[in-house]
């Protein structure tokens, strides 16, 4: 039996900046990896994949990004490395292949099972992440047994699918990155779009992430969002990380020969059906990303650079779905051999022995403290500031509760 003031489950981006924080602190702690640091990303990422945001913006408690592209984007074995280097410098005390089997909660704190022995704490912080399982639809069931279906847990590149078509479901982050990256492989892609924020990647000459962080959209917090689940439900803004910067929208995909579909709505007797609603859910999407630009352009005047700005404000062409769209799809005539599901994730909670989640498996707290004495959780999307579930947010997030937690334990010492 081993002990320590506070745990920390999981060594990525937001249990090493809590640890940061915990040690200026010199609060006594663990961080109990199930693998090594950065392991979501070591394991369980496709090859190709790259961060959303720039290289400027990859950050975290007293280190941040400093070579020679600041625009550029992260590919997932710079990620790696730039994590497992903050570990080294900050001397992060991360016990690795200690995976959680179980955690129940004791008189005086936790008591943590793991593969490698029982630990005891006061304090616990699960910073396991939010990208644990993907999150795929029961009707995956239902597709014909010759058709293959990968999760994006699963995927990692076009030279592992079959020959023939391939239907991705999801047009978030994930799903346009892949879209395009399988139809320029020489397959035919058809895109199953739902819910979406489109984002164009650079506006009036600078990335998306610099105006969002001018005007002050990363940092708004959680308290002062009127319907806050809602916000943490939005999906990833479609958009991709490239040197070229380059713009991925539904209508650069449609050009590149991709299909768009509306969103799935069930498999029977291998034909999938879609949803007639394509055309008004991009309209949406369109609507709202012109007031994020609206916004944008109101702070340049605002703030006085007009002057300052070589691009003028001008709106990205409207999403064109096309003429015809179809509401079913015979995989099998149509020569889909492969069904992506592009749909998202979710935390695993599985080895957590407490009551303290919501009847969909979701952990309840409030901007990260959670509603059991002394649990805190992190990484989450807005759990504190929209920018939570970014690199770039974990510092702020862990500065708040690594202070919660001290006075916490101040007031129990007292």
């Amino acid at each position: 039996m081993r002990y320590a003031t506070t745990i920390i489950i999981g060594a990525g981006q937001s249990g090493l900046s809590m640890s940061k924080h915990l040690t200026a602190r010199s609060i006594d702690h663990v961080l109990l990896e199930r693998g090594q640091v950065a392991n979501s990303w070591r394991t369980e990422r496709w090859d190709s994949l790259r961060l959303l945001t720039p290289n400027w913006q990859t950050r975290l408690p007293d280190y941040s990004y400093a070579a020679d592209d600041p625009d550029g984007f992260m590919t997932k074995s710079e990620v790696i490395s730039f994590l497992q280097q903050y570990a080294d410098l900050s001397a992060a005390p991360v016990v690795r292949e200690a995976r959680v089997l179980r955690v129940r909660q004791e008189e005086q704190g936790y008591q943590v099972s793991t593969n490698q022995g029982i630990w005891r704490c006061q304090k616990l912080v699960i910073a396991s992440g939010a990208c644990n399982v993907a999150s795929v639809p029961s009707l995956s069931a239902a597709l014909p047994p010759a058709v293959i279906s990968l999760s994006l847990l699963q995927y990692k590149n076009p030279d592992q699918l079959p020959n023939g078509g391939v239907l991705i479901v999801g047009a978030s982050a994930s799903g346009v990155q892949l879209a395009r990256e399988i139809q320029a492989s020489g397959r035919p892609v058809v895109l199953s779009v739902g819910e979406h924020v489109r984002m164009p990647r650079t506006y009036r000459g600078r990335d998306i992430q610099w105006w969002m962080n001018a005007i002050g959209a990363m940092d708004v917090r959680y308290d002062s969002m009127e319907h806050i689940e809602r916000a943490r439900r939005l999906p990833s803004p479609q958009l991709i990380g490239t040197p070229e910067r380059v713009t991925v929208d539904l209508n650069s995909l449609r050009q590149a020969g991709v299909s768009l579909v509306g969103r799935i709505v069930g498999v029977h007797e291998g034909t999938v059906q879609f949803s007639g609603s394509l055309a008004n859910t991009c309209a949406l999407a369109d609507l709202k990303m012109n007031r994020l630009l609206s916004a944008i352009d109101d702070w340049v005047k605002s703030n006085g650079l007009i002057d300052e700005l070589a691009v003028p404000p001008y709106r990205p062409a409207p999403t064109d779905v096309g003429p015809d769209t179809e509401l079913s799809v015979n995989l099998m005539a149509a020569g889909i051999g492969s069904v992506i599901w592009a749909t998202g994730y979710r935390p695993d909670y599985s080895w957590l022995d407490v009551p303290v989640l919501d009847r969909k498996g979701r952990i309840q707290h409030d901007g990260g403290v959670v509603a059991a004495p002394g649990m805190y959780v992190m990484g989450l999307p807005f759990m504190r500031r929209r920018k939570s579930s970014f690199i770039d947010g974990a510092g702020d997030d862990a500065a708040d509760l690594a202070a919660h937690l001290n006075q916490s334990l101040t007031r129990a010492a007292a």
